[in-house]
């Protein structure tokens, strides 16, 4: 026995008792986006906004050696972080850290990026190079820059190369006077996160449309300084502003080069190293460390929106 099909070719009709073909299990988009995206959001309320609204709550309460609020004290853990001077210090701290490592970065990632994209041949393999250090966990390299680099006695390889000139050795990480332990913390940084960053203005630069330069060619622009200040710099305006403003904040998140670099000092701490302490410190005050972490978090997106506005990120472009 057979069917016709509308072309009217014969098929064999399906042999009686033979199990039909199973359509595929048709899903809804909803059901899809909850699947795939539920374990993530799960993750991040439990983990990310769960202990941020904890930590607020914490910050009104009287909360030292546990994580549960006995007593009500108000705004009593803000005043004690903010006329804490070792808080107030770390803030100093962070503007100075930030005052060498923001400008530093982005003019070293912008120079490599500059370098890579005027490569004829093997720029896949300097962009790699240069971007390799990202993948280095900044604890490891704090280690080696503390063990190996900066050491501080004659066989370190900064005492090594400056004893060819003559020059004494250096406690790089023992004494802040002078604060040499700025030179470790910065270029550690420094290797750490420029290639980063000279990936975001490598893609900037490669979408600068050619003609750009090609006019300011015709018009007598010289190959240089010109081009880059007139055409260049203008149209990475979007890309420096967003650089500028995760360097800001990862400038106050940091925390793992000094915590290894400076071990326990009580000079030369940043605002995350400082909560360290006086959250798992001694006296484990929770709630003063609460408030000081709320306190940051104000601080850093009050100035994230201050440069934000400062440097038009988001404006459109002029039309005119």
């Amino acid at each position: 026995m057979s069917t016709t099909t509308p072309r009217g070719a014969a098929r064999p009709a399906p042999a009686k008792g033979s199990p039909r073909p199973r359509r595929p299990l048709r899903t809804s988009g909803t059901f899809n986006f909850w699947l795939f995206t539920g374990p993530f959001l799960l993750g991040l309320l439990v983990f990310v906004y769960v202990p941020i609204l904890w930590s607020a709550w914490l910050s009104f309460f009287e909360a030292r050696f546990t994580v549960t609020p006995s007593e009500f004290i108000g705004f009593e853990n803000y005043r004690v972080m903010l006329t804490d001077d070792q808080f107030m210090g770390s803030l100093g701290t962070f503007t100075v850290f930030a005052a060498l490592i923001v400008p530093t970065t982005w003019a070293l990632s912008l120079a490599l990026a500059l370098a890579v994209n005027r490569l004829r041949f093997m720029r896949a393999f300097f962009r790699s190079v240069f971007f390799l250090p990202t993948a280095v966990s900044y604890v490891a390299a704090s280690l080696i820059w503390k063990m190996s680099l900066f050491n501080g006695v004659r066989f370190g390889l900064a005492n090594t190369v400056l004893g060819v000139f003559g020059v004494d050795d250096t406690a790089w990480l023992a004494d802040p006077n002078p604060p040499w332990y700025w030179l470790v913390i910065v270029t550690v940084r420094l290797w750490l996160q420029a290639g980063f960053y000279m990936i975001l203005f490598l893609a900037a630069l490669q979408n600068i449309p050619r003609e750009l330069y090609e006019a300011a060619a015709i018009d007598g622009a010289g190959p240089g300084w010109q081009t880059f200040r007139y055409i260049t710099l203008p149209q990475l305006r979007a890309t420096s502003t967003a650089v500028v403003l995760l360097l800001l904040v990862a400038a106050y998140q940091a925390f793992d080069e000094f915590f290894n670099l400076l071990n326990k000092t009580t000079w030369g701490r940043p605002p995350l190293v400082e909560l360290y302490y006086k959250a798992l410190g001694d006296n484990q005050d929770y709630g003063a460390g609460s408030a000081g972490a709320l306190i940051l978090t104000l601080l850093i997106c009050l100035v994230t929106l201050l440069q934000g506005r400062f440097m038009g990120f988001g404006r459109g472009e002029d039309t005119r």
